[in-house]
């Protein structure tokens, strides 16, 4: 058996083709990596090795997976498909960007090492090789003579020339593609030199203004794929932003270079890349109007539903994928801004968690896919769901925004894969919110309970906190007391949970949904006063966190005040909630009333004390305060 071995001269074939052309024949590339070792958070570097030399190399983060799950081994090897080898400004040797390869092996028994030792210059002289002088002569050996012999004169042309004489005629656009190869989003970094590529606006900003410190300016972003489907976000300042608002047009295809990158600025992408791009006023922008345009391959990035909770509030779009659960009639929502009516409709859906989150579309997509949705949706379709917003609404819900795209039963191994889970075991499986039993961690967007831990009293006397926007923190208390005569519940629509009022005749009117329904639900709205160390305070609850302090849900309690007899069975179910200690993850804000400003707190999460954990916190805090 044949054993499996990098490419004869493999490394010297990437040093003399710095930028492949991949439209055409490559010569086959198999190397051997070494010292695989992780850079940052989401790529590897390693070291290139074909037994004669060695070349420093990177991963990007979309190879990143078949490193976790073990495909691409150290000492493995692989056949590089497409490559930039690029210059690194604080490095003094290049670095090979491996953007497309498949693996050949799984990790070798050791270093693989040809019979040729490797020069550290790179250059191999083999016996009796050919060396051409440099100078108008050349020299040959013949007996024990030398003889020189004139060197055939040579034209030379710069490259410019031969671009200028092949291509003069060409219109600018087939002109930047000839002269310069097209590179894919996903090889694109900070460290290269010139580079082309060729995109199709997919979303574009408005013109926004701006003042700061250096005076007053404009700015405006678009959203830019490749033919891959790998997304960008280039900004333009200033006259760059002028020049090119016009030029780009939503859905056209253009050729761009001479543009910056830089790493992303991970609270304001929009797009999932580890780079963003500026353009200036002297990067050039040609729609490819005359060729034949792309539609950009639609590349997912699910995140599973119950994985959704440290997105919350978080300017990071996601994707999801789901069976649809439910899906509600058309809603009308006035638009604070302008009181513009605008459709919504609100479907909800489950994957293999046995997790259920409600998105809402919004607009066409609540008209279209909307309806087309509410007309199958006893087939239980499965959506994938790209760019949507993670909202806290009723403890955690999705939001479509313009960019979002929902494909409706997509052809892909994720869709068939849940479709087939779902026929065989999720159709008789019980189903629950997202905000129903998840972790604290989770549910209060990453933050633990055990994050920003302080007193009641630091957030009663500092009543300017949640002014300007919510403010979240972690306490630990007891329920002091629950009025039983409060206003614990309202009736809610079991189909939108907004409140129902009673219809004419018999049953609900929900207002929402626009129908009337014989039954309804009891939703808590509730209002407990919490204790601690340092004072106390009245704290909001909502359904899902009040059933969690309560014990049962709202109809169980209603049927229970309901009940006849001596001994009152509601009341010493309120009492029972008391005096028992939670960890609470609540926010803080400012709410108006009698032309007075208030501070509003309200549980976002809550969970039992874990002692063992609650310990460990205690001593850490102690061996800080000794370390202060």
């Amino acid at each position: 058996m044949t054993m499996k071995a990098p490419s004869p001269d493999a490394i010297s074939t990437i040093m003399a083709n710095p930028s492949p052309d991949t439209t055409a024949d490559m010569p086959e590339i198999v190397v051997q990596i070494l010292d695989l070792t992780p850079k940052g958070s989401s790529r590897y570097m390693f070291t290139a090795n074909d037994g004669k030399k060695k070349l420093k190399a990177i991963l990007p983060s979309q190879l990143t997976p078949q490193v976790i799950s073990g495909e691409i081994q150290n000492l493995g090897l692989i056949r590089i498909l497409d490559y930039s080898l690029n210059d690194i400004p604080s490095k003094s040797e290049k670095y090979l960007i491996v953007t497309k390869c498949e693996t050949v092996s799984p990790a070798l028994e050791m270093e693989f090492k040809s019979g040729v030792k490797s020069e550290e210059t790179g250059i191999l002289l083999k016996p009796k090789q050919e060396i051409e002088i440099n100078s108008e002569v050349k020299r040959e050996s013949s007996g024990n003579g030398i003889m020189l012999k004139p060197k055939q004169e040579m034209v030379t042309k710069s490259a410019a020339q031969i671009i200028h004489e092949q291509h003069g005629n060409m219109v600018p656009p087939a002109r930047m593609a000839m002269t310069r190869r097209v590179h894919p989003l996903v090889s694109l970094n900070p460290y290269q030199g010139s580079w082309m590529i060729k995109v199709r606006v997919t979303n574009k900003g408005t013109m926004r203004t701006y003042r700061n410190a250096r005076g007053e300016g404009c700015v405006f972003n678009v959203e830019l794929t490749d033919e891959d489907g790998t997304q960008i976000q280039a900004t333009m300042f200033n006259e760059a932003a002028r020049k090119f608002y016009d030029k780009f047009q939503l859905g056209k295809v253009y050729y761009i270079s001479k543009g910056t990158l830089k790493v992303a600025n991970k609270q304001f992408k929009t797009v999932q890349n580890d780079y963003e791009m500026t353009l200036n006023e002297n990067s050039e922008v040609e729609e490819a109007s005359n060729e034949a345009a792309f539609v950009p391959e639609t590349k997912f990035n699910f995140v599973p539903i119950e994985m959704l909770g440290p997105y919350v509030n978080g300017k990071e779009l996601v994707d999801v994928i789901g069976v649809v659960q439910s899906v509600s009639p058309t809603m009308s929502i006035r638009r604070k801004s302008n009181n513009e009516n605008i459709p919504k409709r609100d479907i909800t859906i489950a994957d293999e968690s046995k997790k259920t989150v409600v998105v809402s579309l919004w607009n066409d997509l609540a008209t279209n896919v909307g309806q087309e949705l509410l007309d199958i949706a006893d087939q239980s379709p499965v959506v994938a769901i790209k760019s949507v917003k993670v909202g806290d609404f009723q403890g955690l819900s999705l939001s479509a925004l313009s960019r979002s795209m929902v494909v409706v039963n997509p052809d892909t191994p994720e869709a068939n894969k849940l479709k087939s889970w779902y026929d065989s075991e999720g159709k008789g499986s019980p189903m629950a919110s997202v905000g129903t039993g998840m972790s604290p961690s989770t549910r209060s967007g990453g933050r633990s309970m055990y994050s920003d831990r302080v007193f009641l009293s630091h957030i009663t006397d500092n009543p300017s906190l949640g002014e300007d926007k919510p403010a979240f923190f972690s306490i630990r208390g007891y329920i002091s007391s629950i009025k039983p005569d409060q206003t614990m519940w309202y009736r809610a629509c079991k189909t939108c949970n907004k409140k129902v009022t009673e219809a004419i005749g018999s049953g609900y009117w929900c207002e929402g949904c626009q129908k009337n329904d014989e039954e309804c639900s009891l939703r808590y709205i509730l209002v407990v006063r919490v204790s601690d160390a340092s004072g106390e305070a009245y704290i909001s609850a909502f359904n899902e966190e009040a059933e969690s302090i309560i014990g049962c849900s709202a109809d169980e309690l209603d049927k229970l005040r309901s009940q006849l007899g001596e001994e009152n069975s509601y009341e010493m179910k309120l009492k029972e909630a008391t005096w028992v200690p939670h960890l609470f993850r609540i926010s803080v804000s400012q709410n108006e009333y009698n032309n007075e400003k208030r501070q509003r707190l309200t549980v976002r999460a809550v969970a039992p004390v874990d002692f063992a954990a609650e310990s460990k916190f205690l001593l850490e805090e102690i061996s800080k305060m000794k370390a202060s």
